[in-house]
């Protein structure tokens, strides 16, 4: 019931800048805080970032702060990853999550099916 769904991976170059976006449905979207997480090729988990119900409050991993901005739009039940200033560490499996009890970062419940985010020239 509960699903996920990102677009808007792709390549880019290093610099450059990228939107990805997660739609959920089979749950009440504004109840919940959502988060990204990225995995790189052959790399574990990392958690990227985290916003709260209504978009007021956000946290982000030290590596994507300042570059990266984590967004809401409750009304259409969507969830963004602007990502500016790419670099070839950024290259990886960018996941979408649900956190199903205010846990912030970490204990997601639900995942996207992932969109592949690839930085080089």
């Amino acid at each position: 019931q509960v699903q996920l769904v990102e677009s808007g991976g792709g390549l880019v170059q290093p610099g450059g800048s990228l939107r990805v976006s997660c739609v959920g449905s089979g749950f009440t979207f504004t109840n919940y805080y959502m988060a990204w997480v990225r995995q790189a090729p052959g790399k574990g988990l990392e958690w990227v970032a985290v916003i709260d119900t209504d978009g007021s409050n956000s946290a982000y991993a030290d590596s994507v702060k300042g570059r990266f901005t984590i967004s809401r739009d409750n009304a259409k039940n969507t969830l963004y990853l602007q990502m500016n200033s790419l670099k070839p560490e950024d290259t990886a499996l960018y996941y979408c999550a649900k956190d199903p009890n205010k846990n912030w970062v970490t204990g997601y419940d639900y995942w996207s099916q992932g969109t592949q985010v690839t930085v080089s020239s």
